[in-house]
């Protein structure tokens, strides 16, 4: 396989918010009675260290899963073996975010390492009807990666359009096994369009399993393969969003599917009388050993020590969600809406204990994955992510530039430390997220010059986005 490349690194933005704000994974060892080396700054390795083939790559998404939602990152009731030792095997980042609030915008930014605004299918927060969707033409992660050698498969969540137009097996994926929309009930596989949405390739899969557990099963098998080159695998779990289930639920399960076939299509599935701080929980610690699972499959396969992992999940949290400190949730462009909890590790690559706090988002991972895989982006669809295979391998120094968000009704910017946001009623705020991550010392009015400029920075790359339908 060819060496990586060396393209030069873009990088992101320096200075991340404070590291009291999430729980180490060494506090969580030491939580549970367990001694373990605390964790260290990020260094890469020495040049004499450096992989030299291409990583297979496993990307592995949550579904509304929130920032403080695993025990390494503080969750103070749940329990998150298998990821906490992900995270102490490779990198925690603090200051990862998402690239949008919701499900498919965030997918779009992963898939095509640009602002969801970018394309029409992006304006859609999230995508709820057939007429929506990424358009086959686009390059993505897996189509590039495709074109430098990779096998490439999407087990799990799409939510980037339905057939007959959109499919990832439309956008360069070999292999799809998954629904095509944002939520599903887990046991019927009735899904936001009323109708049976398991999929393999684009033919309907029966399997009326708990989904977790028939996804899980499908990546285990994936991961096990003999494989002839490297792969690229999107794991995307719809755990832990709504309905809230879990293997023990089908009772209760029986009752939304039949709701659904009712025609109350979305109330059923939005579930909003049911579930608990304490199902909620068991749905994170299924996602935990369902993790554990296809990892350990991974190991027993052989491939471990040149697979990248990254976990992730695709927005904030939501209902139950455990976020302290950060203020807000899905749907909103405050931290808990779009900071995320992500885990690197790539023992090939990167040594394990170690913690980062650079800010990095969704569509960084598209550049970043593809100069690993030896891919070159296309210079007709330009990426907005900039890559971290500079600050993973090679010890350069993270550039300052801006992340950018925009969804309707909010819009946000962080430079270095301070993030500009405007809330659904138009009011801008200014933070300095090192010293206030929950985001409630509005400095606007003590700081104007700044809150203009960062302002004007958001509304200069705004006006290069498709603008929103008409509502």
């Amino acid at each position: 396989m060819p060496e990586i490349s060396r393209r030069v690194f873009g990088g992101l933005v320096g200075g991340g918010a404070v590291t009291a704000v999430a729980g180490t994974s060494a506090d969580a060892s030491a939580a549970s009675g367990s001694a373990a080396p605390a964790e260290r700054p990020f260094r890469s390795r020495p040049a004499s260290a450096r992989p030299r083939r291409r990583p297979n790559i496993l990307f592995i998404l949550g579904d509304d899963l929130g920032w403080a939602d695993l025990s390494s990152y503080g969750a103070p009731h749940i329990r998150t073996p298998n990821l906490d030792r992900l995270a102490a095997q490779g990198v925690r980042f603090t200051d990862a975010y998402s690239g949008s609030a919701t499900c498919s915008p965030t997918r779009f930014s992963l898939y095509t390492g640009r602002f969801p605004g970018r394309t029409k299918g992006g304006l859609a927060e999230p995508i709820g009807n057939r007429t929506q969707g990424l358009d086959p033409h686009h390059p993505t992660l897996a189509s590039l990666l495709k074109k430098a050698g990779y096998a490439t498969a999407l087990i799990g969540k799409w939510h980037c359009g339905w057939l007959p137009d959109h499919s990832p097996t439309k956008s360069g994926w070999d292999e799809f096994f998954g629904n095509f929309g944002g939520a599903l009930e887990y046991f019927s596989k009735l899904g936001q369009l009323g109708d049976y949405d398991l999929y393999e390739g684009d033919a309907t899969y029966k399997d009326l399993r708990y989904y977790t557990t028939v996804l899980t099963e499908r990546a285990v098998e994936y991961v096990g393969r003999d494989h002839d080159k490297p792969w690229l695998l999107n794991l995307n779990f719809t755990t832990p969003h709504w309905p809230w289930l879990t293997e023990d639920d089908q009772e209760t399960a029986a009752g939304i599917a039949a709701e659904i076939r009712s025609g109350n299509v979305l109330g059923a599935l939005l579930h909003n009388d049911g579930g608990s701080v304490e199902k909620y929980k068991e749905m994170v610690e299924n996602l935990d050993a369902s993790v554990g699972k296809v990892l350990a499959a991974l190991r027993r396969s052989g491939q471990e020590e040149n697979t990248l992992v990254v976990f992730a999940s695709d927005n904030g949290g939501e209902r139950f969600s455990y976020q302290w400190p950060l203020s807000g949730g899905k749907s909103e462009l405050l931290e808990g809406g779009i900071r995320v909890p992500t885990i690197l590790r790539w023992p090939a690559g990167v040594d394990a204990r170690q913690v980062s706090h650079q800010p990095v988002y969704s569509p960084d991972w598209t550049a970043t994955l593809l100069e690993l895989g030896g891919a070159r982006p296309d210079p007709a669809y330009p990426l907005d992510g900039h890559s971290f295979a500079g600050y993973l391998l090679r010890g350069e120094k993270v550039p300052e530039r801006d992340l950018f968000w925009r969804v309707r009704g909010n819009r946000a910017l962080r430079r270095g430390d301070w993030k500009y946001y405007r809330d659904a009623d138009g009011r801008d705020h200014l933070f300095d997220l090192a010293a206030d991550a929950r985001e409630q010392a509005d400095l606007a009015a003590d700081r104007p010059a700044l809150l203009a400029e960062l302002r004007a920075a958001w509304e200069k790359t705004d006006a290069g986005l498709l603008p929103y339908p008409a509502a």
